[in-house]
């Protein structure tokens, strides 16, 4: 049975994983996950999410990595990734932000030093479409994705949360619903207008349904437990990489002509570019991943890149 050595990576010691460097035995169709399994049996206060194996080619190891795919008696180098936190959990945080925030705002007036005023009709519809974006994000994360990484830095949950609570939270919510865009204030103009606001309405409905079958469609490509990644198709993806992406910039635009508010302009502005970062990421990682039989698509925009 092939034999491992497990040392720490960069010669740096783990409290909690004092005794190496030490050696392993395992079955050839055991995995790094069985391997990462059998360090924690050894230093039970060394969990599994805090441990990274990499060869050393500097090459990280990934959990399904078969011990037969390895050298005999090679040696893997262990880092520990310090404190870790779920994906799911993160993104619960991060969405509950608005659902929190966006209430306080469009309900309690008094915290923009005035008395109670009559919501626009306007102010009423993009509470509602606030609230039912970030319900529908809570219920994708949990029953909809499938995360390739079960952990990330636990620091990282307050930079992830800021975009969320500081800018669609308290920047958004807390500009849209303010007394300026009241329903005296808003009378007689387009905003008022009920077909314009009826027709933005449907155009958003369109937009989040779309980016949530683009969800479903990305959940099927990948086996429960797995890093499996294949070609997504069919609605949205047969000319564009990340359609999911296009529809949610959609949806934030159809509340930015809803509303003509620069703080929603801003929100747009910051999700957008970082969509955008995200979609050229995820572009060319299918088109390394599986060249020529990826077809040619645009990566998020049509007729623009």
């Amino acid at each position: 049975m092939p034999t491992v050595k497990i040392d720490y990576a960069n010669g740096k010691k783990i409290p909690t994983a004092k005794a190496l460097p030490m050696s392993l035995t395992f079955q050839p169709t055991d995995t790094i996950a069985d391997v990462k399994k059998d360090i924690n049996r050894h230093f039970p206060r060394f969990p599994v999410t805090r441990q990274r194996l990499s060869l050393a080619s500097k090459e990280v190891l990934h959990d399904e990595r078969t011990i037969g795919s390895l050298t005999d008696n090679v040696t893997l180098f262990l880092k520990d990734l310090g404190p870790q936190i779920s994906w799911r959990t993160v993104y619960m945080v991060e969405y509950a932000g608005p659902l929190l925030v966006a209430p306080l705002f469009y309900h309690c007036p008094q915290l923009y030093g005035k008395g109670a005023f009559k919501h626009s009709e306007m102010q009423t519809l993009v509470y509602s479409m606030v609230m039912l974006h970030y319900l529908k994000r809570e219920f994708e994360t949990v029953f909809v994705h499938r995360f390739s990484h079960a952990t990330m830095p636990a620091f990282n949950i307050i930079k992830n949360s800021a975009h969320y609570w500081l800018l669609s939270g308290l920047l958004l919510c807390g500009s849209t619903f303010a007394p300026w865009y009241s329903a005296a204030n808003l009378s007689g103009t387009l905003r008022d207008n009920s077909l314009y606001l009826k027709g933005l309405t449907a155009v958003w409905a369109f937009a989040e349904l779309s980016n949530l079958i683009c969800h479903i469609t990305l959940r099927n490509l990948r086996p429960a437990g797995t890093r499996q990644r294949a070609i997504p198709y069919g609605y949205g993806f047969n000319s564009i990489s990340c359609p999911n992406y296009t529809f949610e910039t959609l949806a934030w635009t159809t509340v930015l002509a809803l509303t003509w508010d620069p703080a929603v302009a801003i929100f747009l502005v910051v999700g957008t570019v970082q969509m955008v970062f995200w979609a050229i990421k995820k572009h060319k990682n299918y088109k390394k991943e599986f060249g020529k039989e990826y077809p040619k698509r645009w990566v998020m925009f049509p007729f623009i890149f």
